[in-house]
């Protein structure tokens, strides 16, 4: 049986995306547990929103973890083996449902996602939580049952069904049905939750300076990607532009990004495209883009 696609695949230009999660894709409601000093010298307890950590984690003098208990505070981005389930997907529905029913805008890279996936593009979510790579990536099951129209879907399908073609021959193509498709190509992306322990485990075992600082993790995970991306696209060679665009709400994290491409990434990868996105400023539909090396000069639509 010969299955659809979309031919015009194989005349696109290669284009990839790493996510930060957390009010970047979705404004999920877990909360950060904290101890907070009164003016009377007292500390009591303080849930904080992952936007108002990224503005107050340095203020050490107002606000602490419990018991000096870092992983007391991460407590709710964490996988336990007896919850029914991960907080992570609760949290989820939850976000989900306050976009689909209006009282919550949509965050400055949802509809950049959502583009992605119905692309066909590759990813990577790169988080500061500690989830399993499993329980990321049914999160981004959840925002394509949850998000996509039954006719995005629809063109989400041909699209890989047009990337397989591509990548490994019109008959695998035929030979998948749907769902293999959509689930090999979630295989295809990364999930990187950087305060897991197996994440940290994998990346001390590597030898990698300084990984117990998360970074440092950080930035092994977006290396881990960009390895993995050219071991897919050495198998039929690189003929379009590449580009990586990376987007996070989290203005320290965005600078250190900078740095590491202009330092390390770019004299590493000088073919690519690497363009950021600063999503802290609420203001900004889509965050503020910054061009910082690469193929400058090539119109990749970014």
């Amino acid at each position: 049986m010969e299955r659809p696609y979309n031919e015009s695949i194989l005349t696109r230009d290669l284009k990839y995306y790493i996510f930060d999660w957390d009010d970047n894709i979705l404004h999920m409601p877990t909360y950060i547990h904290l101890e907070r000093k009164l003016a009377d010298g007292r500390w009591v307890p303080h849930l904080v929103s992952t936007a108002l950590f990224s503005v107050i984690r340095k203020d050490t003098e107002n606000y602490r973890p419990p018991n000096q208990d870092w992983e007391s505070a991460f407590v709710e981005f964490r996988d336990f083996a007896n919850d029914e389930e991960s907080k992570f997907l609760t949290d989820a529905k939850a976000a989900l449902e306050r976009v689909e029913s209006g009282l919550e805008k949509v965050p400055p890279s949802f509809n950049t996602f959502r583009k992605s996936l119905i692309e066909g593009r590759i990813f990577a979510i790169v988080t500061a939580r500690g989830h399993q790579p499993e329980t990321l990536r049914k999160g981004v099951e959840l925002f394509i049952d949850k998000v996509l129209t039954p006719a995005e879907r629809e063109e989400m399908i041909l699209n890989l069904r047009g990337y397989t073609v591509r990548f490994d021959g019109a008959d695998v193509n035929n030979q998948r049905t749907d769902e293999e498709v959509l689930d090999n190509y979630l295989s295809l992306n990364r999930y990187h939750a950087v305060t897991n322990p197996d994440f940290i485990k994998l990346v001390q075992n590597a030898e990698i300076p300084d990984a117990q600082k998360s970074e440092v993790r950080k930035k092994y995970a977006i290396v881990d990607f960009i390895d993995h991306l050219f071991g897919i696209i050495e198998r039929v060679g690189a003929d379009k532009p590449i580009s990586v665009g990376f987007s996070d709400d989290d203005p320290i994290n965005v600078s250190s990004l900078l740095e590491f491409v202009r330092d390390n990434l770019a004299k590493r990868f000088p073919s690519v495209k690497f363009v950021v996105y600063d999503t802290s400023d609420p203001t900004l539909e889509k965050g503020r883009k910054m061009i910082v090396s690469g193929q400058l000069d090539l119109p990749l639509g970014f």
